[in-house]
C-alpha cells in the first residue's frame, strides 16, 4: 500500500470527490468509490461519501492498494518524437490515440508507448499518466510534452498554471465568422446532464478565454488559428460550438460532420478538425525557451484541398 496526499486548488472547487480522485490518480471512478466506502480516502483526515463536493484547500489522502489500478503496460507502438532528453519528451500525437489508459482504453495509448520507449518516466502524475502535465483529446492531433522526472513535471505544471506556455491550435469550423479575429470569454463547467461533456450554459464554471483569427475562408467554413489563455477541458470545441461555429467533424459538440459546398457536393469530416500546431515553453532544467511545430496532418490537408476545389 501507499498513501498519496494532495491539496485541492481553486481549479478543483465543487468537483465530486470521486471524480477528482479518479482524475488525479488514473484509477477508475468505480474503484475510487469502493476505496471511499472502505475508508481509504479521507478529506481533512475525515471519511466522506462519494458525493462530497471539494473545497479549495481540502487535504485529500488516498491509500492505494496494488489492486486499485491496472499497470501501465509497455507497448511497442509508433511514436513521432520531436525532442527528447533526460528531463522531458515532446511528441507529435496522431488523431485517434488516447493519451493515457482509462475505462475502455487500457492499452494502445500514448502512455503505453512511452512506457516502452523511455528508460524512465516521472513518478508524479498518477500510476497511469506519469509526467502528463496536459493532454489532447483522442481525436485531436498535434504537439504534446511529457515530463520524464518529477522536477520537470512540477516545473512544467507550474508553467501551465501560470499560463506562460505558448499554445497555438488550428481548426476548421462551420459557418461564416463575423470579423477576422476575436475573443470568446465564456465560463466552462462539466455538464450536469452528461458528465462526459462540458458546457457554457450554467452560471457557475471556470473562467475560459480563447482568442482566434481567421487564416482562410471557404464556402460555409473557415480555417482559424486559436490560442488558449486558459486551459479548460474541451475548451476550443466547447467555445466555438457555443457561439454557433462548431469544429467540423466534432461528434460531441455541434455534431457538424459534413457541409454542402455545392448543389450536389458534400464534404464529410472523419474526425474533429482540430490540431495543436505549436507548443512553446521554458525548459525546466536549462531555462531556455523551446518551441515545437507540427504540420497539418494528412486528413486535414485532404479536407483543405476539397474545400479549396
Amino acid at each position: 500500500m501507499g498513501t498519496k496526499k494532495t491539496i485541492a486548488g481553486e481549479e478543483d472547487l465543487n468537483k465530486r470527490i470521486d471524480i477528482l480522485a479518479a482524475e488525479k490518480t488514473g484509477i477508475t471512478r468505480s474503484q475510487i468509490q469502493k476505496l471511499i466506502e472502505k475508508g481509504y480516502l479521507l478529506v481533512n483526515a475525515k471519511r466522506v461519501n462519494q458525493n462530497y463536493r471539494v473545497k479549495s484547500g481540502d487535504v485529500i489522502e488516498l491509500t492505494v492498494t496494488e489492486e486499485s489500478y491496472i499497470n501501465l503496460i509497455p507497448e511497442a507502438l509508433t511514436l513521432e518524437i520531436l525532442y527528447e532528453d533526460k528531463f522531458l519528451i515532446v511528441v507529435n500525437k496522431p488523431a485517434g490515440i488516447v493519451v493515457y489508459p482509462a475505462a475502455g482504453h487500457k492499452t494502445g495509448t500514448l502512455m503505453n508507448a512511452l512506457r516502452y520507449h523511455c528508460k524512465k518516466l516521472a513518478k508524479a502524475g498518477s500510476p497511469l499518466r506519469p509526467g502528463v502535465v496536459h493532454r489532447l483529446d483522442k481525436d485531436t492531433s498535434g504537439v504534446m510534452v511529457v515530463a520524464l522526472d518529477d522536477a520537470a513535471y512540477y516545473n512544467l505544471a507550474e508553467q501551465f498554471k501560470q499560463r506562460t506556455i505558448d499554445r497555438r491550435y488550428v481548426a476548421l469550423i462551420s459557418g461564416i465568422l463575423r470579423g477576422d479575429s476575436g475573443e470568446i470569454r465564456l465560463h466552462i463547467v462539466r455538464s450536469e446532464s452528461d458528465r462526459k461533456k462540458m458546457s457554457t450554459r450554467m452560471k457557475k464554471g471556470k473562467e475560459a478565454v480563447t482568442t482566434w483569427k481567421v487564416i482562410e475562408r471557404f464556402h460555409g467554413a473557415a480555417l482559424i488559428e486559436a490560442k488558449l489563455k486558459t486551459g479548460r477541458t474541451h475548451q476550443i470545441r466547447v467555445h466555438f460550438a457555443s457561439v454557433g461555429h462548431p469544429v467540423l467533424g466534432d461528434k460531441t459538440y455541434g455534431k457538424k460532420t459534413e457541409i454542402e459546398i455545392g448543389s450536389r457536393k458534400k464534404i464529410s469530416f472523419p474526425r474533429q478538425m482540430l490540431h495543436a500546431e505549436l507548443l512553446g515553453f521554458i525548459h525546466p532544467s536549462t531555462g531556455k525557451y523551446l518551441e515545437f511545430h507540427s504540420p497539418f496532418p494528412g486528413d486535414m490537408e485532404e479536407m483543405l484541398k476539397k474545400l479549396r476545389a
